[in-house]
């Protein structure tokens, strides 16, 4: 694997196999200093961007930081010089979130320092799935069989997009709740509605309403939670094993109460927790397989 830049293509025993490098992995960051690595990310980020700086520097990795504000990006560069130019002044590992879908596609195949996918507009977030199914094998400690309802935004999001791909790899049953609006057709996957999804899930996946995606449609959430979010009641109809997951920021009293967010089934916090383990075990078994670091 030359880039981490989607999960529809890796089989299921790579998705176990990373899994199992975040399980085991340590901080290592003695051996491997001397090794640097670029976080370009185009768009905001608090929890995806801390958690790859935490992770290489636990790798042994420095860290060189961007800001679009005050880079070439405004004198008209583009992001495929932007990002050659981090390749050959000595980058080994290149971190990227841009907005464009498909902008994986376009550098992909010209740059040859690994890249990892940090979020492609609506396209993918395949650490952010990597990470969800660490946790959500934490809980059940297997995937077959296994309900998972997926609720929100599906129209606008690229987790939703990861998570289709891999939970199916994975054995799991994949349903999306109906939103009105949020619907994305071209994903081959049964929707059914809150009420039904709290009652027959085992993970509960609750996605944030994406205004910033949106462009000239205003979606009025007013009574999105009561319509179709997480509210007290319908979290009491949820089975007792059943646990409630998050990819964050959370929008509180509307995809869900805010009474819920930390709960005892709630794990949104164990997967920010979860991510500087598992983006650590992608960039060591990038590296690894490249002989970059030991």
């Amino acid at each position: 694997m030359q880039h981490f830049l989607s999960v529809r293509d890796l089989s299921a025993n790579t998705i176990e196999n990373i899994l199992k490098q975040a399980e085991v992995i340590g901080d290592t960051r003695e051996q491997n200093k001397g090794y640097f690595a670029a976080n370009l990310f185009f768009e905001p980020s608090t929890r995806t961007k801390m958690s790859f700086v935490v992770a290489e520097r636990k790798l042994g990795m420095d860290t060189l930081d961007f800001h679009t504000e005050t880079s070439s990006m405004t004198k008209g560069e583009s992001l495929y010089d932007t990002v050659r130019t981090f390749e050959a002044i000595g980058a080994d590992l290149l971190v990227i979130r841009h907005a464009n879908d498909n902008w994986c596609s376009e550098l992909g195949g010209n740059i040859s320092v690994p890249i990892i996918n940090a979020g492609a507009g609506k396209g993918e977030h395949p650490t952010q799935c990597m990470l969800d199914l660490y946790t959500i094998k934490q809980e059940f400690g297997a995937f077959q069989g296994l309900n998972v309802a997926i609720a929100g935004d599906i129209k606008h999001s690229r987790v939703a997009r990861s998570h289709v791909s891999a939970l199916k790899t994975m054995g799991a049953n994949v349903y999306f709740v109906d939103v009105p609006g949020f619907r994305d057709e071209s994903l081959d996957i049964p929707y059914i509605t809150m009420d039904e999804a709290c009652v027959m899930c085992d993970v509960l996946m609750l996605l944030r309403i994406q205004h910033e995606r949106h462009g000239d449609v205003a979606y009025n959430t007013s009574s999105y939670l009561e319509k179709y979010g997480l509210t007290i009641e319908r979290e009491r109809k949820m089975q007792n094993h059943a646990i409630i997951m998050h990819p964050a920021p959370v929008n509180r009293n509307v995809e869900i109460d805010t009474r819920l967010v930390e709960c005892n089934r709630s794990r949104i916090f164990k997967q920010m927790e979860n991510g500087v383990a598992v983006r650590m075990g992608i960039m060591d078994y990038l590296l690894a397989e490249r002989s970059v670091i030991v």
